[in-house]
């Protein structure tokens, strides 16, 4: 997946049970933040940050979606334990996350194993994806990504 191609379309559960496809979002800015776990220190704290500053996204027109290979159930908890207010949507199957580019080798003290490539895409009203940032540093993300959202 690069920039300015077409964002694959998705059906996919979230938290809560309920279904959300790409096309729920036609002609609005979605953001789509891939997240490796639910429930560990990073993508706590980005998932904190999207949700806190979810009005802002809202009042320039965007949806904001989280996404990893966790469980509804496990978002369901999360979502709770933290008060996250945005959808996580779950690819445990990783179809989507493949079709992103997101799903990657990693390797953490010697070992090598795949996993989610933090990352997050911005795709527009029709669909295509126009910005796409990878190996997210949490710190000072989510102002970025607003700050692109405005400039579409």
């Amino acid at each position: 997946m690069q920039e300015n191609d077409k964002m694959p379309d998705f059906t996919l559960p979230r938290d809560g049970g309920e279904m959300v496809s790409l096309s729920d979002y036609a002609g609005k800015k979605l953001v789509m933040f891939l997240y490796p776990k639910d429930d560990t220190p990073d993508c706590t704290l980005e998932s904190i940050e999207f949700t806190a500053k979810q009005p802002l996204f809202e009042a320039v027109g965007a949806a904001v979606v989280g996404l990893s290979k966790d469980s509804v159930k496990s978002h369901d908890k999360f979502c709770a334990k933290h008060d996250l207010k945005v959808p996580l949507l779950s690819d445990e199957d990783s179809d989507l996350v493949e079709k992103l580019g997101s799903w990657v080798e990693k390797n953490m003290y010697g070992k090598t194993y795949m996993g989610i490539d933090r990352s997050t895409f911005l795709i527009d009203g029709d669909g295509v994806v126009r910005k796409i940032w990878r190996k997210v540093k949490v710190d000072g993300h989510v102002d970025e990504v607003l700050a692109a959202v405005k400039a579409l």
